[in-house]
């Protein structure tokens, strides 16, 4: 039987108005130090939701009662397509799928009440205490299975009754197929999306009741999940393939055909595959600390006397980013896998800091793997990115003819379809590049570095040949650039832009020399980046943003896209150039030690660890827990935001581990809040994976493996010695 309905959504209020609801946290035994806890339900899935993902579908599970939801997405539902041009709308956005709820019939007082988020398993649960039932739900995203699976049991048989309903986020019908809801549904861009809820029960009757399922004096019950559209990575095909249906049905039934615990061992072996990779102690807190649930407990961190929840705070970004970022998904954007249509800037891909700070942690934080769809995603847009330059280009270079533009740039935003908007972002091309260059210093991936890193590297070098400009001194200058997002400009020789375009010529030269090509272009590059224009030292002593000594409008401002030369680039160093160094200390100072988005306390951080100061980068990172963030752990910047969460564990790895300089530096920016600690499993450039553990502020104990036995030189309290990595 198929029943067509389009659904309304059910107002959470309806349910809960006049419902004596008490929750208690009255359970107090301390959880595992990786487990997130709530000692109430959530309200707004993107602030309180616990994400779970398995790179491709993930949902925010909000652990309610009587009435749950869980909002679901599918990375690939994107509204919006190709048009070239600056409009937000045209563009598009990204979108949830739908949601589930279910409503419990036994309302009634709750006690012992929490939901947690495990994130050494990538599980989250749900337990409390009614009518003397305890009741206890969990809900993982397989990436095995390929699917969002949820289990309800109780410690009495028979105690679950209630309705079971799907939603559909835009306009899709919803029909009924035996114990299973269907959402199937076609965007105005052409995409079609299909999801498909299997509900089965022990111990009781489930009944289709018009467009949802009711369950009767149930045991317990098992939901399980699919959903995906006909999105490809193929602009040949205007990305778009076939119908997901069968794809979706067979998913769900195969993962149907499983049990329960199957189906969790599998998921959890295959998330501990990457998750265990690195562990971190960054010390001990107290019991009254670990007792506290976890939205309270960040508000505290900014005393910076927290250790163990700092250690929860980086692996947190390490889950994040394998929930939203497996091999064959699309790469995690503004609000990661997960948004609930409360978003700013359309959830899009921005290009001026956040996609680029989702993917700080992937190297360095031993996760390389999901790196890959940032590189798949670029990849597949290049042609529509090379289109759109050449009709965009007359602004910047009119002598070039549109059919003779080489290379491509991006614009601020852009979607999964070829399209951008906004300003344009000059220099983006190259910091993606920067992507695909640190993605070979680290593995030594030298088929990587020449299928997909070299070209692209070389096609942007092309790019930046054709549009330099030159000024009357011989100085080269990227015309017409900004600093994203001050309101000055657009101004030639913005020292953002210039610092990109010498990290690109710098990275280009030496892939070029490790595979021996293009001997004769690698010097073409090599002059045109000793004529580049330096960021020069201002009257104040600050690190100038713009060619001329200039205030900004806004001198405290969010961004501080000039100091890109020290992180995640290296043309400014403190043993290289100290003077420049020294400056760029003195804009940090201007800027505030503090920040006023959650990715700007972050990106701060990461450069004073470079600038080797710690107690101000610590500073930062505790400022921006207790300040900045969402009850789940996400970034607060008008809406939640996965980039804050990802720098977090990029800056604290920085802070432990820098090897920019070509030396293994060990403990280079260690704060006074962790003298002692451990971590194992961070990577070096070069192929390096190194463990260390430290006491007083001191290294103890450290190894450095590798796959091959490699000469390397280490620098550890103080001292630089030249070892020979272990082979791992």
């Amino acid at each position: 039987m198929s029943i067509h309905y389009k659904l309304p959504r059910v107002l959470f209020s309806l349910f809960v108005m006049g419902m004596a609801f008490q929750a208690f946290a009255d359970d107090l035994q301390t959880p595992p130090p990786l487990t997130m806890w709530y000692s109430q339900p959530g309200n707004n899935p993107e602030n309180d939701g616990m994400a779970i993902g398995n790179g491709r579908i993930g949902a925010l599970v909000l652990g309610g009662y009587p009435r749950d939801e869980m909002v679901f997405n599918e990375d690939s539902l994107w509204t919006g397509g190709l048009d070239p041009s600056s409009d937000y709308e045209k563009m598009g956005a990204y979108e949830k799928f739908g949601d589930i709820t279910i409503i419990f019939d036994n309302a009634g007082k709750v006690s012992q009440y929490r939901r947690s988020l495990d994130l050494a398993a990538a599980v989250a649960a749900v337990s409390y205490i009614a009518g003397g039932v305890t009741y206890h739900r969990e809900s993982f995203a397989s990436h095995p299975d390929n699917t969002i699976i949820s289990r309800l049991t109780a410690d009495k048989p028979h105690s679950y009754s209630g309705t079971i309903t799907l939603h559909d986020g835009h306009t899709g019908i919803i029909t009924t197929d035996g114990d299973a809801i269907v959402d199937s549904g076609t965007l105005p861009n052409g995409e079609m999306y299909e999801a498909r809820l299997a509900v089965s029960a022990e111990g009781g009757q489930l009944t289709v009741d018009g467009f949802s399922i009711r369950f009767q004096g149930c045991t317990s019950l098992t939901l399980v999940l699919g959903a995906a559209t006909n999105y490809i990575m193929d602009s040949a095909r205007q990305f778009l393939g076939d119908n997901p249906r069968e794809q979706v049905k067979a998913a769900v039934a195969a993962a149907c055909t499983k049990s329960y615990d199957n189906l969790k061992a599998t998921h959890i072996a295959d998330y501990k595959s990457l998750f265990d990779r690195v562990t971190i102690d960054l010390g001990s807190s107290t019991d009254a600390q670990q007792a506290m649930p976890t939205n309270v407990r960040r508000t505290k961190d900014g005393n910076g006397d927290d250790p163990a929840f700092e250690s929860l705070l980086f692996q947190y970004g390490r889950y994040l980013l394998i929930a939203d970022s497996r091999p064959g998904s699309l790469p995690a954007n503004l609000n990661g896998l997960w948004c609930d249509n409360h978003i700013i800037c359309h959830c899009d891909y921005h290009t001026n800091i956040n996609i680029q700070m989702c993917y700080w942690p992937a190297e360095v934080a031993n996760l390389s793997e999901c790196h890959m769809p940032f590189f798949d995603l670029t990849d597949s847009q290049l042609q529509s990115w090379r289109t759109f330059t050449a009709k965009d280009d007359k602004e910047y270079n009119a002598s070039i003819p549109e059919d003779k533009v080489r290379g491509f740039d991006i614009r601020t935003s852009h979607n999964i379809w070829g399209g951008q908007a906004w300003l344009p972002n000059r220099g983006a091309n190259a910091w993606y590049c920067l992507h695909y260059w640190e993605h070979y210093a680290f593995t030594g991936d030298t088929e990587f570095l020449k299928n997909r890193a070299y070209p692209i590297m070389k096609e942007v070098c092309q790019y930046w040949e054709d549009h330099l400009k030159t000024l009357p001194d011989g100085r080269l200058v990227v015309p017409k650039g900004w600093s994203p997002e001050q309101p000055i400009g657009p101004l030639d020789g913005t020292s953002y832009q210039q610092e990109l375009v010498y990290n690109l010529f710098t990275n280009y030269m030496a892939a070029s020399e490790i595979l021996g090509v293009d001997a004769d272009y690698r010097k073409t590059i090599s002059d045109l980046r000793d004529k580049l224009l330096v960021p020069a030292i201002g009257s104040r002593g600050q690190l100038q943003e713009w060619m001329k000594d200039q205030d900004s409008k806004e001198p405290h401002h969010r961004h501080t896209s000039h100091l890109l030369a020290v992180y995640p680039g290296n043309q400014i160093t403190l043993d290289g150039t100290p003077e420049l160094a020294n400056a760029a200390k003195e804009s940090l100072i201007e800027r505030g030690l503090t920040g006023n988005t959650e990715w700007s306390f972050i990106h701060r951080a990461a450069i004073w660890s470079r600038l080797g100061e710690p107690e101000n980068a610590y500073q930062l990172l505790a400022s921006y827990v207790a300040t900045a963030t969402e009850p789940n752990l996400f970034g607060n910047c008008g809406s939640a935001e996965q980039d804050g969460p990802s720098g977090f564990t990029a800056a604290v790895a920085e802070m432990l581990l820098q090897s920019q300089n070509g030396e293994i530096d060990l403990l280079p920016a260690l704060p006074a809040a962790w003298p002692t600690g451990s971590v194992k499993g961070l990577r070096a450039r070069g192929g390096f994976t190194v463990e260390i553990d430290w006491k007083d502020k001191k290294v103890t104990n450290y190894r450095i493996t590798s796959p091959q036995a490699l000469s390397v030189k280490v620098r550890s309290n103080g001292e630089v010695k030249t070892i020979v990595s272990e082979k791992s």
